[in-house]
């Protein structure tokens, strides 16, 4: 509601007179015409077309540029905003829609991946929640006793079993393993019919392309579930696997959140590598107490770039005014 708010509030609308910030960096994850069950539950992913029209939207406000321009100048004033293209997690869509499209309008992009899956022998637990809920919606599925029993149903619904497996979380997901075999879904069979994510050979092409290649933690877990240390090694295994195959080590983008990391964590992690010039989150149009740590406007929440650019700048304003537009960092 509060976005459909601000969307509607043209009357007051700052982007129509000056963009809060001197840049904007948009996150995807995946672009694609295909109906995908592995991504179908978890993000709610663009068409190509719809895609095509949020870079035209977003070329007329921007100046898409490429990593190494951004680093050197986003923080300058300049008359058109910088645009930093970036996609999380590396699935095979980049290549085979993505790209295409991006070399036909010259636009830059830096893909964030996980080292862990370039295999393509796993995926990422997420992705095992949205298969188990494109079989549970199956209309000739039925929630078995035995799933009943092992994940504690207070009661034996679609819906009561579809809210317990959103709720599985990084350090559980091995129940997602238990309940694939319960209802006789074979994630490894998936994998082998299926190819979601790209691979070594794929990004090495995409980046004698001319795009960017960088971590995005080792395995995407959700960073609080672990302790600081536990952390720091996930990213840090993500980051050498960047430097060891030639690719970027110059930013790094944080698995799901950056929401409660702690300021020692990033202390350490810039401490560390000295080529890590910055790092990502996904808070929308703010400002962070560690300088170095840069706020993405997610694009795949159900609205046009224009609507979704236009509600996180207004609601920017709207915080400033009670000085809620900044994260601090403890």
């Amino acid at each position: 509601m509060l976005k459909l708010f601000f969307k509607k509030a043209n009357a007051f609308s700052p982007i129509q007179k000056r963009f809060p910030l001197d840049y904007i960096i948009p996150v995807y994850h995946c672009v694609t015409n295909s109906y995908l069950p592995h991504l179908r539950h978890i993000i709610n992913y663009k068409s190509s077309l719809e895609f095509e029209k949020d870079l035209d939207y977003m070329s007329t406000r921007f100046e898409f540029v490429d990593v190494q321009t951004f680093i050197k100048n986003h923080d300058n004033k300049i008359n058109k905003p910088y645009a930093l293209l970036t996609f999380d997690d590396g699935y095979a869509e980049f290549k085979d829609v993505i790209m295409p499209i991006l070399l036909r309008k010259g636009i830059y992009a830096i893909n964030y991946i996980n080292p862990s899956f370039i295999k393509n022998d796993d995926m990422m637990f997420r992705l095992k929640v949205s298969l188990i809920i494109e079989r549970i919606l199956n209309k000739d599925f039925m929630v078995r006793d035995s799933l009943v029993n092992s994940l504690m149903l207070s009661n034996p619904s679609k819906k009561d079993l579809i809210a317990k497996v959103k709720a599985i979380s990084y350090t559980n997901r091995h129940l997602l393993n238990q309940i694939g075999t319960d209802i006789d879904l074979s994630f490894d069979e998936y994998l082998k019919n299926n190819k979601i994510y790209l691979n070594i050979d794929d990004l090495k092409y995409i980046q004698d392309k001319g795009f960017g290649i960088s971590a995005h933690s080792w395995d995407h877990p959700y960073l609080t579930e672990l302790s600081i240390s536990d952390q720091i090694e996930n990213i840090q295994q993500s980051i050498d696997f960047m430097t060891e195959n030639g690719f970027s080590s110059d930013s790094m983008a944080f698995p799901f959140t950056d929401f409660g990391l702690k300021r020692s964590m990033f202390n350490t992690l810039f401490k560390d590598n000295k080529n890590l010039k910055f790092t990502l989150g996904t808070a929308g149009l703010k400002f962070d107490s560690v300088d170095k740590n840069l706020q993405r406007v997610p694009m795949e929440n159900g609205f046009s770039a224009a609507d979704e650019i236009n509600f996180e700048s207004n609601y920017f304003h709207v915080k400033k005014i009670f000085n809620k537009n900044k994260i601090i960092r403890r």
